[in-house]
């Protein structure tokens, strides 16, 4: 049995190169965790996709459904669109969807915490000040984890 399936629609498939300009190109996605009673638990948060290391950035409370699904189970799923291209004849759009599969880690020291959140703020419109100001207010009450892919699969899909 494999782990990860091949697309169905291999025509639709999107190359590894397609699917990291995804990533590197927006800015929010929809991360899966096995919830609790064993229901799927999806949430939408922003990211930074880091072309360095080709791993995945994330912050957000300390406490929560998702950081106790995750603590439960490493494995999540994370799905990202763009925005779409419009048809100009008619109402759809055509439009790319990546799903990475993968593995949450921890950031283990405040310091960490911080080079992750100001990481992600490299995708919004954030002065230094700003930032400096958030890490100041909420650093302390914030916790980065960071997805490492085993499997990044894409699809272009026409609405129609």
């Amino acid at each position: 049995m494999m782990l990860f399936r091949e697309p169905a629609r291999k025509k639709q498939a999107l190359s590894a190169e397609d699917c990291i300009g995804v990533l590197k190109s927006q800015k929010r996605g929809v991360l899966c965790v096995n919830g609790d009673g064993g229901y799927p638990y999806a949430v939408p948060l922003n990211y930074r996709y880091c072309a360095e290391d080709g791993k995945l950035y994330f912050h957000g409370g300390k406490t929560g459904h998702k950081i106790d699904a995750m603590q439960r189970d490493a494995r999540v799923s994370f799905c990202v669109t763009d925005e779409g291209t419009p048809d100009p004849e008619n109402w759809w759009l055509t439009f790319r969807s990546v799903i990475v599969f993968g593995r949450i880690e921890w950031a283990e020291s405040y310091e960490e915490t911080v080079r992750i959140s100001r990481e992600i703020c490299k995708s919004f419109p954030c002065s230094e000040a700003y930032i400096a100001d958030e890490i100041s207010r909420y650093g302390k009450a914030t916790l980065c984890f960071v997805l490492t892919p085993e499997h990044i699969t894409g699809k272009r899909v026409t609405e129609r």
